[in-house]
């Protein structure tokens, strides 16, 4: 039973959260803060009565990806879950989610909490919530101006991941040498994931990386092979630091453009052969990620299968939206040079006619220095460039994508820009015909106003509906 101070948290966070989804806001952080302001220890008092403990999965892109497919395979094991799905993954919108799901007398029902949560937020998260696991999928520049060097980023997880009960497990990208040096010094278990198969990505580094150096001693690392950014087989031959076997890992991949992908995966527990309909090569490592969860939790390879084939992208995470007369929206958020490199490479291999907005904002949320687009290679869009029927931009840097847009070589004159979003969104649907699709590249609060704007304009639910 929750004291009355909990009580008095709970029920104005409900408050809140009812208000703002009656006036049509959705309530994701605010209401946490609130309920925060009044009884800052809620979110430990709802935790802690989860029956099977929390998994929480962080890192700098797929946490999104990687929390809601394990969602679906905790949902297909017929398991009840707190999830903060609408993706508000600082404290306030963690507990705003638990706030959502507790009863009316404070009691959490859920058998699992599944919590996406930002890099800089996890330590205080892991002390609040005590999970049973921390599974971190990557490491990439994002959001300068918060972060700072991104090796202030590691740290703060390698910190989170030093405060776990020492029963907890980590789960790490083996690929991702910034996220594998995090195991070395962790006294849990650690659970590895990674791609063996090499049908996908190169030899040579074809795309800028976040660290060509040892984390553990700082000489340069030797990759066999890469895949991304800095994912890829590496070694240090100073130090003797590799790239960990990992324990679940793909063999074979064959992707399918929009329809997805489909791949083997070897685990513990036998070799699988799985669909993803989710789009983009990046996708798979997401897969992984919540495979690997998934088996820590015991959840049954039925339930893994069934969650995985039958996820649907939703938020801006390659969401596919169907309109009438055979057109389709496809929004995919964009925040880094890495993913942002990955959306524009899966735009690429999806040929037919095609729409672009890019939507730029630099709130606080997006991070305030946008000097990244210019890292970003969109100039890999100039194989596409016959096939973009138009081009807009958009937020409250658009002028300055446009400028971006302009140097990769389309003129400046084919290049419309909109300062509002909903406008601009409103005017791209209009041009776009039957058989064509738009694609929507958003960062964060950008997406957020996206979303709105489909939801007024009759294509899309609201997030709590979905």
């Amino acid at each position: 039973m929750l004291s009355p101070r909990l009580l008095a948290g709970l029920w104005m966070g409900k408050t809140a959260i009812w208000l703002n989804r009656r006036f049509g806001h959705g309530g994701t952080s605010f209401p946490g803060g609130i309920g925060r302001r009044v009884a800052p220890q809620i979110l430990t008092a709802l935790a802690r009565q989860l029956k099977r403990g929390a998994m929480v999965v962080t890192g700098t892109n797929g946490k999104t990806t990687t929390s809601k497919m394990l969602a679906a395979i905790v949902e297909k094991s017929s398991l009840t879950l707190t999830h903060n799905r609408a993706g508000a993954n600082l404290v306030g919108g963690i507990t705003t989610a638990f706030i959502d799901s507790a009863t009316i007398g404070g009691s959490i029902t859920s058998d699992l909490g599944i919590i996406e949560v930002d890099e800089a937020t996890i330590p205080q998260l892991v002390r609040e919530v005590q999970p049973k696991g921390v599974v971190v999928t990557n490491f990439f520049r994002d959001q300068l101006d918060r972060f700072g060097e991104l090796d202030k980023t590691v740290s703060l997880v390698g910190e989170a991941l030093r405060l776990l009960p020492v029963q907890s497990i980590a789960v790490l990208n083996a690929d991702d040498p910034l996220v594998a040096s995090l195991g070395k010094d962790f006294p849990g278990r650690v659970l590895y994931f990674g791609i063996d198969d090499r049908s996908y990505g190169a030899r040579e580094m074809l795309q800028s990386a976040e660290t060509r150096f040892c984390r553990l001693c700082g000489h340069p690392l030797t990759y066999d092979w890469f895949f991304f950014g800095q994912l890829g087989h590496y070694r240090c031959s100073h130090c003797g630091f590799e790239r960990p076997e990992p324990k679940i890992k793909v063999t074979g991949i064959q992707l399918k453009g929009e329809e997805g992908s489909a791949f083997t995966v070897e685990t513990p527990r036998g070799t699988w052969q799985l669909e993803l309909s989710t789009p983009g090569f990046y996708n798979i490592y997401n897969a992984l990620a919540a495979i690997a969860s998934a088996i820590r939790l015991d959840l049954p390879e039925k339930a893994i299968r069934a969650g995985l084939q039958g996820y649907r992208t939703n938020f801006g995470r390659m969401e596919r939206i169907e309109l009438e007369d055979g057109r389709r929206a496809f929004l995919a958020l964009i925040k880094n040079p890495t993913g942002c490199d990955e959306v524009i490479r899966t735009l690429v291999q999806n040929r037919g006619p095609k729409r672009l907005l890019v939507i730029i904002n630099d709130n606080a949320a997006d991070g305030r220095d946008i000097s990244w687009l210019w890292d970003a290679d969109f100039e890999s869009l100039e194989p596409v460039y016959p096939e973009l029927r138009s081009v807009f931009t958009s937020g409250l840097r658009g002028e300055d994508m446009a400028l971006r847009l302009n140097y990769t070589g389309i003129p400046a004159e084919s290049i419309r820009y909109e300062a509002n979003v909903e406008s601009a969104i409103r005017s791209a649907l209009e041009m776009t015909e039957p058989g064509e699709t738009l694609y929507i590249l958003p960062t964060y609060t950008a997406l957020l106003e996206s979303k709105a704007a489909l939801t007024r304009l009759g294509h899309s639910p609201h997030y709590w509906e979905e």
